[in-house]
């Protein structure tokens, strides 16, 4: 930058805050303005001299920062606390320190739960519903179970069909669909003697199944049966179960599907429809028969209250059985009188009163026929 004649710079005269040639350590010299981010001159400020003028108030506060966070001029290096020169990695060890063993150490069970602590890898005890305080890990562990839960296990899915078709006792085969509902009895022969829970009971009730099935005929395994089947199989799994030391408990066995295999499906439903016909048709006579001996019963009882009046009255019983057979059978044939000595003449009423209605039709066209 070029400067005129006469002119003076304002960097050479030490800017707005004061020349450049003012003595930094007396602080004398120049009448400009004092530079605002410097702090006040040290020393006396009662006589002549001021002291050395320190660092600017952004000079300490840099240095400060610096200090807190292990810059340097913070001694030895370390983390330090500004103002006590004490470091922080103590206290950020501790809190993490803490922490950590408030996480692992305070357990919190809830009501249908239980909590199985194994001290470094060892079953130590069981814990109940609450709040519960173990070792920190890798110490103590807890695994928490729910005790309550019911769980399911479906077999006989439509893609497997090896645990599907089961064999009866009649030699039969039959496709099969049931479900295993089951909780957790015993936490820690759960937790610690089978290592795949779903799988062992899957295998378990499929061989307690087969096992029930073939005693029992095609028949009651398709319907009468299957209450009685169910019950068994429970029963089965629950003893092969305990044996093994399994610590749940069976809660119930229910056969969902129960059909004869694919390949033969068509004939068995036309059998089956050919005996419920069978037997409906056996229900029907049943139902006659049981109509005719009824009625048959009836019969007798009226014949045996006819006897007990004729044995008091044999004369006066015969002419009422007689009048009563002549009644039914004259009321439904056309009568003719013949007219006796003695005897009143018959009038056929029915036979007057349908000769008039013909005689006001015959009329009526006579008149019809005269008026065109």
């Amino acid at each position: 930058m070029t400067q005129r004649p006469g002119e003076t710079s304002a960097m050479s005269e030490g800017g707005p805050w004061g020349t450049r040639d003012e003595d930094s350590a007396t602080g004398k010299g120049g009448s400009g303005p004092r530079n605002p981010w410097a702090p006040p001159p040290r020393g006396d400020n009662q006589g002549g001299d001021q002291g050395a003028r320190g660092p600017s108030a952004v000079d300490e506060m840099l240095r400060r920062m610096r200090d807190s966070f292990g810059g340097p001029g913070g001694g030895n290096g370390g983390t330090r606390m500004p103002g006590n020169g004490r470091t922080l990695w103590p206290y950020l060890l501790g809190g993490a320190l803490l922490l950590w063993v408030a996480s692992t150490s305070i357990h919190r069970i809830g009501p249908q739960e239980r909590g199985i602590v194994s001290q470094l890898g060892s079953y130590s005890r069981t814990v109940g519903p609450g709040i519960n305080w173990t070792l920190p890990a890798p110490l103590e562990s807890v695994t928490v179970l729910d005790v309550e839960e019911i769980r399911t296990v479906d077999l006989g899915s439509a893609g497997d069909e090896s645990q599907k078709l089961v064999l009866t006792g009649d030699q039969n085969i039959i496709n099969l669909g049931y479900s295993v509902r089951w909780n957790i009895r015993d936490p820690k022969q759960y937790l610690f003697q089978i290592a795949n829970p779903d799988e062992t009971i899957a295998a378990v009730s499929e061989s307690a199944m087969r096992a029930v099935v073939a005693t029992v005929s095609l028949t009651d395994a398709l319907g009468a049966g299957r209450n009685a089947i169910e019950s068994q199989v429970q029963e089965r799994m629950q003893s092969i179960l305990d044996s093994y030391g399994a610590g749940v408990r069976i809660q119930g066995v229910a056969i969902k599907q129960a059909d004869p295999p694919e390949a033969v499906n068509d004939a068995f439903k036309e059998v089956s429809a050919a005996q419920q016909a069978a037997e409906t048709y056996l229900n029907q006579a049943r139902a006659y028969s049981q109509q005719l001996a009824a009625s048959s019963q009836g019969e007798a009882q009226a014949f045996d209250k006819v006897y007990e009046e004729y044995r008091l009255a044999p004369e006066v019983t015969r002419q009422r059985m007689y009048y009563e057979t002549m009644e039914k059978v004259l009321s439904g044939v056309n009568k003719t009188i013949i007219e006796a000595n003695g005897v009143t003449p018959y009038l056929p009423l029915p036979a007057i009163r349908a000769r008039p209605s013909a005689s006001v039709e015959a009329a009526a066209q006579t008149a019809q026929g005269a008026a065109q």
